[in-house]
């Protein structure tokens, strides 16, 4: 095995990573490695980001709780027709006259 020197880590995060290390009973350089692993093995499932548009990325987040797609056009289409009704209304700013 070799060894990798990494700069600069900002305190708090090497904070959090002994503080992991502690409650596995690990030592700083496995529960390290451990995160490393981990976190190469996200990259691989994910697109890469020039692949995905932000859509994508907002839908990712709340997919388990989004309508069907049919249901969320059907949304979108009732809020644009909500917002043009609001066209032309006279503004009232609170004033009596």
């Amino acid at each position: 095995m070799s060894d990798m020197l990494i700069r600069d880590v900002p305190e708090p995060l090497k904070d959090e990573i002994v503080q992991a290390a502690r409650m596995r009973g690990q030592s700083l350089s496995t529960r390290a490695i451990d995160l490393l692993r981990k976190g190469l093995i996200a990259e691989r499932q994910v697109k890469p980001e020039s692949e995905r548009s932000a859509w994508d990325m907002l839908r990712s987040v709340f997919e388990e709780d989004s309508p069907p797609e049919g249901d969320l056009a059907k949304i979108m289409e009732e809020i644009e027709a909500e917002r043009k009704r609001d066209f032309g209304r006279p503004l009232d700013f609170g004033r009596d006259e």
